[in-house]
């Protein structure tokens, strides 16, 4: 296992969109154990291949307090949303220490690729449906400050620039 470096907002491979896995194969499996230890290691929730600058359709999730409960969802799609929606504070490994409310369907159907290949579904509520809609959209180039306003995304972005600007002087 090994760990692997996380991309940070605003870097632009943030927004590639990942392309679908063809097989999952020893090299997939190798991906999802890797992107689970940097996810524990973080610490964090869940986890999208594109984050770890890798453009494939693979998600990580362990929403569990015990951390036992990992998921790895290949090629996901979300097959039903629901029409109520939740406001849920969200965070991201790819924009550290930065929390904001984001809005979206209460409950969702998933379908995947398990890691022997084989496709499956689970319904999600709660922090797991959050979750899941979070990773997806990593998965399809967005990072969860899109879904804010236009004022606090640029408020933000200058924010993070002066700092990365303030860590490279060191």
């Amino acid at each position: 296992m090994a760990l692997l470096t996380i991309l940070h907002y605003p870097d632009k491979r943030l927004h590639k969109v990942a392309k679908p896995v063809l097989a999952v194969d020893d090299r997939i499996r190798k991906l999802a154990e890797d992107m689970a230890q940097t996810m524990y290691e973080a610490p964090g929730v869940g986890l999208a291949a594109t984050q770890v600058d890798v453009h494939e359709r693979v998600v990580v999730i362990d929403v569990s307090e015990e951390k036992n409960d990992l998921r790895v969802l290949i090629n996901p799609e979300i097959i039903f949303h629901s029409e109520d929606q939740n406001t849920y504070e969200e965070g991201c490994l790819s924009v550290p220490g930065v929390y904001d409310e984001v809005d979206r369907p209460a409950r969702v159907r998933v379908r995947a690729l398990n890691l022997e290949g084989k496709s499956y579904e689970f319904e999600a509520d709660g922090l797991l449906a959050v979750c899941v809609q979070h990773e997806i959209d990593h998965l399809n180039g967005k990072v969860f400050v899109q879904h804010l306003s236009m004022l606090k995304q640029t408020r933000l972005k200058a924010r993070l620039r002066k700092e990365q600007r303030e860590l490279e002087r060191v």
